[in-house]
């Protein structure tokens, strides 16, 4: 039988990293906490590159801060640049029907 992964939430590891950070043994928290001490270094890598936004989730891509919000934006104009095309359509059928 396969060993099931453990699958631990965004809220544990950023407090797991914050605690890695007050703590100067990283390896006697990973035993506290049940994970190994690469595990941690990981995690407090992702942190530090990403910050707030490096435990997504499942299928969700890692951004940082700069990143999402240009992501955003990018939605916003396609979606302001769709309302605009059917408004140019919608003001050539009520032209084409005054005539």
């Amino acid at each position: 039988m396969k060993k099931a992964r453990k699958q631990y939430d965004s809220l544990f590891k950023e407090n797991a990293v914050k605690l890695s950070y007050e703590r100067k043994n990283v390896s006697g928290l990973a035993r506290e906490l049940g994970v190994s001490a690469a595990l941690i270094y990981r995690w407090r890598a992702e942190y530090s590159q990403y910050g707030k936004g490096s435990f997504p989730g499942n299928g969700i891509t890692k951004m940082t801060p700069e990143a999402k919000e240009l992501s955003d934006m990018k939605k916003r104009i396609r979606d302001i640049e769709m309302e605009n095309d059917i408004l140019k359509k919608a003001l050539g059928i009520i032209s084409k029907s005054d005539r």
